[in-house]
C-alpha cells in the first residue's frame, strides 16, 4: 500500500509538523460546527461574487463554484526558499530555450533535444522563427505545478506557458481566510500574496517596446464564454487596466489602437488569454473572430508586446517536459534545483513496450492535453478502459507520455464526514521581465474525492489557500 507525505502530521499523525502547530492548536478549540458554518459561508459569498467556472462537456453552458477548503496548506519559510531558486531557474531556462529554437537553434545542432521534438511539435510556431521579443522574453507568466512526493521531495509535474490560468482564485482565497478567520492571521505571519496585480501590471510595463516610456496595458479575453472570464476581468480590474476582445482592437500604420468612446487609443502591451491560433485570422486560423487582423505584422516589427509570446506552448508540451534538466544544464550550467517526474516517452520503442506492459500502474497521458483531459491513471481505470486506451496508445504511441503513479501528499481537508486527508498540487505562478519574481505559494488544488489524484478544477477538484510562512 502506498504511503503519502502528510503536510502536516508526521507518522501517520503522531506528531504534528513544527510549522503547523499553532494552527492545529486553534483547530482544537474551535466548536465542532464551526468549520461547517464557514464554508457555508464561503460558498455563499462566492457565488454572490460570482467566482464561478465554466463547465465543458456534459455539462457545458453551466457554471458552477470551484470548491474552497477552508483549512490552509503552511508552508514553512525554508521550503518556500528552495522552491523559489528552482522555479526561478526552471523558468529562466524555458525562456532561454524558447528564444534559442526561434534563432539560432543551439541546444538542436548541439544534439541534446531531438529537432522532431521541436519543429513537428504541434505548438512550434514558423512565423514566430527570427522575430526579436522585447527583453527576449516570451513565457511572462508560467504556472508550474509542483509536486511532493515520497518522503517529501519536491517534484515538477508540468510547466504552463500558454495562457496558465488560477491566480485569482489564490487570491480570493486569500482574501476569504482573512474574512472568515482573521485571529488566524494574528497568530501567524503569513507572507502577503495581495500585491500580485501590482507586480503583474509593473512586469507588463517593463516588457514595452522600446521607447515606449508610458505604455498602454490591456487584458485580452475570448468572451464571457471562455472557462476562466471571471479571472481575466478580475486582473483587468484589479491592474486598472481595460478588458478587451479581438473585436475592440484594430491595427492601423503598423500599431494596435483600442477603440474607445474618446476615439482610437494606442496600445503597447497585450496580456492575452486567448490561444494561438485564434490571435490573428491573417496567419493563424481564418475563421477565428477572437483575434486581431494584422496583429502578428506589428508583432513582428517590435511595436506591440504579447504577454505570453506566440509559440511558447512548445516549451510546455508534455514531449519537451523531459528535457528541461537538460535545458537548465545547456543554458545555465547548473545542475536543476527541481527535479523532473520520471517520465517515459511513447515515441521510443523501448519506453512504449514498457508503458504497454505496465498500463494499470502508471499514468498516461496527452502530450498536447491540459486540465487532465484525454489521459489514463491506470491505478484508478477499469480493465475495459485500459483495454480501450492501450489501443489509442498503439495507434499514435508519439502523442503520449507515461509517468509512475505518484503517491502525491496529502494535506488535512474539510470534507463531508469531518477532517480527512486529501491529495493536493501547487501552482506557483512566475513573472518574468527585467527580473524574475512571484508572490510567496500560489494555488493549492485538492482533489477532493477520496483516493484521488487529480485536481483539476474541470475534473471537480478544490482549491485551498496557500500560507508561506515568514520567518
Amino acid at each position: 500500500m502506498a504511503t503519502f507525505f502528510n503536510e502536516m502530521y508526521v507518522d501517520g499523525g503522531a506528531e504534528v509538523r513544527t510549522h503547523y502547530r499553532s494552527f492545529e492548536d486553534w483547530l482544537a478549540e474551535q466548536p465542532t460546527d464551526m468549520l461547517a458554518r464557514k464554508r457555508v459561508e464561503a460558498d455563499v459569498i462566492f457565488r454572490r461574487v460570482g467566482i464561478t467556472f465554466a463547465v465543458y462537456g456534459s455539462d457545458a453552458g453551466t457554471e458552477r463554484l470551484i470548491p474552497f477548503d477552508i483549512i490552509p496548506r503552511i508552508i514553512p519559510s525554508s521550503e518556500w526558499t528552495q522552491l523559489q531558486a528552482g522555479l526561478k531557474q526552471r523558468v529562466q531556462a524555458l525562456n532561454l530555450f524558447i528564444h534559442d529554437i526561434y534563432h539560432d537553434q543551439t541546444i538542436v545542432k548541439a544534439g541534446v533535444l531531438p529537432a522532431d521534438q521541436v519543429f513537428r511539435n504541434a505548438q512550434y510556431r514558423p512565423e514566430m522563427q527570427g522575430i526579436t521579443v522585447a527583453s527576449d522574453i516570451y513565457a511572462h507568466i508560467a504556472g508550474v505545478d509542483i509536486v511532493r512526493a515520497g518522503a517529501g521531495e519536491f517534484y515538477v509535474l508540468e510547466d504552463n506557458l500558454r495562457v496558465p490560468s488560477g491566480v485569482s482564485y489564490m487570491l480570493e482565497d486569500r482574501k476569504m481566510m482573512m474574512r472568515l478567520f482573521p485571529d488566524l492571521f494574528a497568530r501567524h505571519k503569513v507572507a502577503p500574496v495581495a500585491h500580485y496585480p501590482d507586480l503583474l501590471l509593473d512586469m507588463l510595463r517593463s516588457v514595452a517596446p522600446q521607447g515606449v516610456d508610458n505604455p498602454t496595458v490591456v487584458v485580452m479575453t475570448p468572451g464571457m464564454y471562455n472557462s476562466a472570464y471571471f479571472e481575466h476581468a478580475f486582473l483587468a480590474q484589479q491592474m486598472g487596466v481595460e478588458l478587451v476582445e479581438g473585436q475592440d482592437l484594430f491595427v492601423n500604420d503598423n500599431h494596435v489602437y483600442m477603440r474607445t468612446t474618446r476615439g482610437p487609443k494606442r496600445v503597447d502591451v497585450i496580456y492575452r488569454r486567448v490561444d494561438d491560433d485564434f490571435l490573428d485570422p491573417l496567419v493563424f486560423r481564418s475563421d477565428s473572430t477572437l483575434g486581431v487582423a494584422g496583429l502578428l505584422s506589428v508583432y513582428r516589427a517590435g511595436r506591440v508586446t504579447l504577454a505570453n509570446a506566440i509559440g511558447t506552448g512548445v516549451a510546455d508540451d508534455k514531449s519537451i517536459y523531459p528535457f528541461v534538466p537538460d535545458m537548465i544544464r545547456f543554458y545555465l550550467s547548473e545542475e536543476p534545483i527541481l527535479n523532473n517526474v520520471p517520465t517515459y516517452q511513447c515515441r521510443k520503442n523501448e519506453d512504449l513496450q514498457y508503458t504497454l506492459d505496465h498500463l494499470s500502474e502508471l499514468v498516461v497521458k496527452e502530450v498536447h492535453g491540459a486540465g487532465g483531459y484525454g489521459m489514463l491513471v491506470g491505478p484508478a481505470s477499469t480493465k475495459a478502459e485500459i483495454d480501450a486506451f492501450r489501443e489509442r496508445l498503439k495507434a499514435k504511441p508519439e502523442g503520449y507520455i507515461s509517468q509512475p503513479t505518484l503517491a502525491l501528499s496529502s494535506c488535512p481537508t474539510y470534507v463531508e464526514s469531518g477532517v480527512a486527508p486529501r491529495h493536493i498540487d501547487l501552482r506557483p505562478f512566475v513573472l518574468s521581465g527585467k527580473t524574475v519574481t512571484m508572490v510567496p505559494g500560489g494555488l493549492t488544488r485538492v482533489a477532493l474525492k477520496e483516493g484521488s489524484l487529480v485536481v483539476n478544477s474541470s475534473q471537480g477538484g478544490g482549491t485551498k489557500d496557500t500560507w508561506v510562512l515568514e520567518k
